[in-house]
């Protein structure tokens, strides 16, 4: 099974590729945020006490919790890519006998051999980050001058640990279909979609959905001198709202491609249509790409109206909401998070698009041309990124509306319409020309070949 497994990922480079650097960037937070933890625990008390601010723990804790969610978040949706892709295969090794845990196992190979190949390098620049980090913490007097990174293997042996656990859980969870219905079944429908999303997912996204509005309410109620807390509460709401989007996408996608196809249809009635219908008839693989679009715009938006909206709330006053140390940790927070985002979204994307190799070889087969077809991807790209704005806008609505009624007493949020603007055009920039660049490349060759399987 190790063998086959690792098979797969030279077949299926574009998605492991992707999910390689989701564990890195897993590996690379819980690194630096344990780097920080063990510098806090084993500076003496003495030296500790020296710099004025929250104090190194605290800010570890408040930027750890967000950007391990987040990290996170952006693996289980590159595993759930990658294993899709492979359910043909999965299928085919179910109909020569193999049996549900041998199917299982293979995933389970895939998620530990790419684990430990990233845990090497992860460790060492989530290290070094800690190191930088700390340094600009006690450059602005917020980190006591003597505290130093450790150098103990323990934050590295923690972050394996918990990504490898998390990877096989959700590993687990993914391969959970494809490894439980008859071998016949599961090869019939590898090569189609499904039309429906689970009622499970559906349940589960509901749930979520309940827990986020919750934890947005927690962030409403909080008082005016609790302003961090609200602001924390508001931004792991937002979070938790996107893994809602995430369990629903499919769903979600299907319906917003619908409605906003019409457009598109009436601008470009050949490529548009059948941008449309490719977008609505695989609602999944729009999914995967639209969900990676929703977290940047979610996030960014989130953390930039937040700041906004505090900031205009203090007015002139100096206090703990405006001074330059907390903007500064905003910024850093806010870089970070947009950074995971915004290799999820590329690494998505990518592999997305290439993996339609032989169904642009068939288009090419009954008489598109090459033009025809990157107008096609053109009007799938701008769907792609209008869908993921529109959900990723309704998230960051949502979590500024309950910051803004702990700061303000209003739901109505400062909004900074030419930040915002930038967040919408920084999608836009990654989105169509990495669905462009990549469609390119998927389009070479020669269709009859591409479509027997000589090429991949």
């Amino acid at each position: 099974m190790t063998l086959i497994a690792l098979g797969q990922m030279r077949r299926r480079t574009a998605a492991f590729v992707g999910l390689a650097v989701a564990l890195f960037l897993a590996v690379v937070s819980l690194t630096l945020f344990g780097s920080l933890f063990a510098a806090d625990v084993t500076a003496p008390a003495a030296v500790r006490k020296a710099a004025d601010g929250p104090g190194l723990m605290v800010i570890a804790g408040a930027f750890g919790e967000i950007a391990v969610l987040v990290a996170f978040f952006v693996v289980v949706n590159a595993l759930g890519f990658a294993i899709r892709q492979q359910h043909r295969e999965l299928a085919l090794l179910r109909t020569i006998a193999a049996t549900p845990a041998q199917a299982r196992r293979v995933v389970r190979s895939q998620v530990v051999v790419i684990t430990l190949l990233v845990t090497g390098p992860g460790g060492v620049v989530g290290a070094a980050a800690a190191r930088g980090f700390l340094a600009a913490l006690q450059r602005r007097g917020i980190a006591a001058p003597g505290v130093r990174v450790p150098g103990t293997p323990v934050p590295v042996l923690v972050a394996l640990a918990v990504v490898l656990a998390v990877g096989l859980a959700a590993s687990a969870v993914a391969a959970r279909r494809i490894s439980r219905i008859a071998p016949a079944a599961a090869l019939t429908a590898s090569s189609t979609e499904h039309g429906r999303t689970g009622a499970l997912r559906l349940l589960a996204a509901v749930g979520v959905l309940v827990g986020g509005g919750l934890l947005l309410r927690l962030a409403a109620t909080r008082p005016a001198e609790q302003v961090d807390k609200a602001g924390q509460a508001a931004l792991l709401g937002s979070v938790v709202l996107l893994v809602a989007v995430a369990l629903a996408g499919p769903f979600a996608a299907r319906f917003l491609a619908a409605a906003l196809g019409a457009p598109v249809r009436v601008l470009a009635p050949g490529a548009g249509w059948l941008a449309d219908a490719h977008l609505r008839g695989y609602a999944r693989r729009l999914s995967s790409a639209v969900v990676p679009v929703a977290l940047l715009v979610g996030l960014s938006g989130t953390m930039l109206i937040m700041t906004s909206t505090a900031e205009h709330a203090a007015g002139a006053a100096a206090s703990s909401v405006t001074s330059a140390t907390d903007v500064w940790l905003r910024q850093v927070e806010l870089a970070l998070l947009v950074c995971f985002a915004a290799v999820s979204t590329v690494n998505t994307l990518v592999a997305v698009t290439s993996e339609r190799r032989r169904e642009f070889a068939l288009l090419r087969l009954v008489g598109a041309t090459r033009s025809q077809l990157l107008r096609m991807l053109t009007a799938e790209a701008v769907l792609t990124t209008v869908v993921g704005v529109v959900l990723g806008a309704a998230v960051a609505g949502a979590a500024s509306a309950a910051f803004s009624t702990a700061v303000t007493g209003s739901p109505l949020p400062s909004l900074p319409v030419a930040g915002c603007w930038w967040i919408v055009a920084g999608a836009t920039v990654l989105t169509v020309p990495c669905v462009l660049v990549t469609g390119l490349r998927a389009v070479r060759g020669p269709a009859a070949e591409l479509v027997g399987g000589g090429r991949d």
